[in-house]
């Protein structure tokens, strides 16, 4: 358990929050969120908890949002999930992790007379940095990655202040091809991460499958997670 006891000191969580955490495997989830995990991150991981100093590290996948208490039967639309997120703000905030602040939702962006609507805006203290949210109810397309990236190009230009960093994008979706979202996202000056996110509590047995085909022993992932 040393990676939740590192957290829970890092980011001051209470004891229901650390129970949520574990419970949506947060450990296996940030461990396989860039598709580089081994063994030696698995170790950084319980050693020092979740370091933050690149947009990279503040990625999960999938992000879990059974917070919302969604029944499955119910069909849903991204303007009811951005409502919902809205409603559970702090939740949603413990799940985006370490040093996110809400700004705003359905943010203005107006380029030769025609509005745009950015679905989300926070900024991260740490990074000094304002990150942008697409929301999508769908698989992930290219055209949602050229969107973000004119966002981007845009806060870059006319909101960030003296001493921002450049702003980061994550466009979050039911599903992605990862071959196809890796020729999407490849070759961008800006940082724009594509990541799933589920309205349920994913199965533990299948991430724990995950991690094994990198390398990593049930045992030893028991012994220091």
């Amino acid at each position: 358990m040393d990676f939740y006891k590192k957290e829970t000191i890092n980011s001051n969580w209470s004891v229901r929050k650390l129970k949520r955490q574990i419970d949506t495997s947060l450990f296996e989830r940030v461990l396989l969120s860039d598709g580089k995990s081994n063994k030696e991150k698995v170790l950084n991981l319980a050693q020092r908890g979740i370091e933050i100093k690149k947009p990279q590290d503040l990625m999960r996948d999938p992000y879990v949002f059974e917070f919302l208490g969604v029944p499955e039967s119910k069909p849903f639309l991204e303007k009811d999930l951005e409502y919902k997120l809205i409603r559970h703000i702090g939740d949603f905030l413990l799940e985006l992790g370490r040093g996110f602040t809400y700004v705003g939702s359905q943010q203005r962006i107006t380029l030769n007379n025609t509005h745009y609507y950015v679905d989300m805006i926070f900024y991260n203290k740490i990074l000094r940095a304002y990150v942008l949210i697409d929301l999508k109810m769908g698989k992930l397309k290219p055209e949602n990655v050229g969107q973000m990236n004119m966002y981007l190009n845009y806060y870059s230009m006319e909101v960030n202040d003296e001493g921002d960093s450049e702003p980061m994008g994550i466009i979050l979706c039911v599903d992605k091809d990862e071959v196809a979202a890796e020729y999407a996202l490849g070759g961008l000056n800006n940082q724009i991460f594509a990541s799933k996110y589920t309205l349920y509590i994913p199965e533990k047995e299948k991430l724990v499958e995950e991690v094994e085909k990198i390398g990593i022993s049930r045992l030893e992932l028991m012994k220091i997670k």
